[in-house]
């Protein structure tokens, strides 16, 4: 490259960054989970929001949505146009969601019992309750998913149907997943009784980890975006989404790693919460089970076996083209799985 040219380059983007500033500059807040709801619920740390509707649900049973508790759900409602909540309302649901809430250290004895004994099953005692419903949808998304199936084998006659997304079950080696292989070596016990309290930003690391070349290039790829400001927001939403995650309760972190990851103690039907076997056979309500086929953080080889294992006649396996995070946020998500995943929920209604 001449001289000249080098110049040129280096004026093109002084210019970019220039309208960028300015760009920031109009730019007051990122917002994100807009989507008006009421708090109904709480025990503790842990509450229940119930979405507004401007007109009356079609599905008359209620949907109670759980997400991984080692990010905030509010990746499901990220923005109007890319908002899973928002269009499966828009196709008639009636929403309720959790929100696990940051642990402090008063909580580092909270169990994986607490969690979907107490909690959980709180949440959804509470909408059968209000509702006047004997039974309700029940929604989970990745390690939301996992312990909404071990609740669905405990208490099946609480629920008319579940519906997980990219959801790990089969915990043993798989390959080349890095995830996979760095847990089956983790000292969990050190972790736990040294710290009590799981911080985010070491588990944030190891998942940064996965694919460190991600965090490289997407600030490469705001040098393309600062003079628009739409696409702008959309990557400071996400980067808002991202930086916000909670830490962990200790003794839920032990028995999620030692039981789950470690020993794979639920696929072999060897898992137990609170005294009682959890035995897949007793998932016997309508089941979707959603994988993303380019899934890096959870492989399909995690995913798929689960459908083999549980009790349930009506079952159904559903592949989305794309990535973990696009089954929430991408267009694809919008206008094909949403619309999906609220005709078989009002089926099984």
């Amino acid at each position: 490259m001449s001289i000249q040219s080098m110049m040129e380059e280096m004026t093109k983007t002084s210019e970019k960054l220039v309208k960028g500033y300015e760009v920031l500059q109009r730019i007051k807040d990122v917002e994100i989970a807009t989507t008006p709801k009421d708090l109904v619920w709480q025990n503790d740390l842990v509450k229940l929001y119930h979405y507004k509707r401007e007109t009356p649900a079609k599905v008359k049973i209620p949907v109670l949505v759980s997400f991984a508790m080692m990010n905030r759900h509010d990746v499901l409602d990220l923005q109007p146009d890319r908002s899973l909540i928002k269009k499966l309302l828009d196709e008639g649901l009636d929403i309720y969601i959790m929100d696990w809430g940051y642990p402090k250290r008063q909580h580092k004895y909270l169990t994986m019992e607490d969690y979907i004994v107490e909690f959980m099953g709180g949440a959804v005692d509470f909408i059968r309750k209000s509702t006047k419903n004997e039974k309700i949808h029940k929604m989970g998304i990745c390690q939301g998913g996992t312990f909404s199936t071990i609740y669905a084998a405990l208490f099946p006659e609480k629920l008319k149907s579940l519906t997980v997304y990219v959801t790990p079950y089969d915990f043993s080696d798989k390959g080349d997943c890095m995830l996979y292989k760095w847990t089956k070596d983790i000292d969990v016990d050190a972790m736990v009784d040294n710290l009590g309290i799981i911080p985010a930003d070491m588990l944030g690391a190891g998942f940064s980890s996965l694919k460190p070349s991600m965090d490289i290039s997407k600030y490469f790829g705001v040098m393309d975006m600062l003079e628009d400001e739409a696409k702008l927001l959309n990557f400071l939403r996400m980067e808002k989404w991202k930086a916000d995650c909670p830490d962990l309760a200790g003794e839920m972190f032990r028995k999620y790693i030692k039981d789950l990851w470690q020993e794979n103690k639920l696929i072999k039907g060897e898992l137990e919460i609170g005294g009682r076997k959890v035995d897949l056979k007793n998932v016997t309500m309508p089941f979707l089970n959603i994988y993303a086929t380019e899934d890096n953080i959870i492989p399909n080889n995690s995913t798929i076996p689960v459908n083999d294992l549980i009790g349930s006649k009506d079952k159904e396996l559903y592949a989305f083209p794309g990535g973990h995070i696009g089954v929430f946020v991408g267009a694809k998500s919008q206008k094909e799985l949403a619309p999906k995943v609220a005709k078989w929920v009002a089926e099984k209604s």
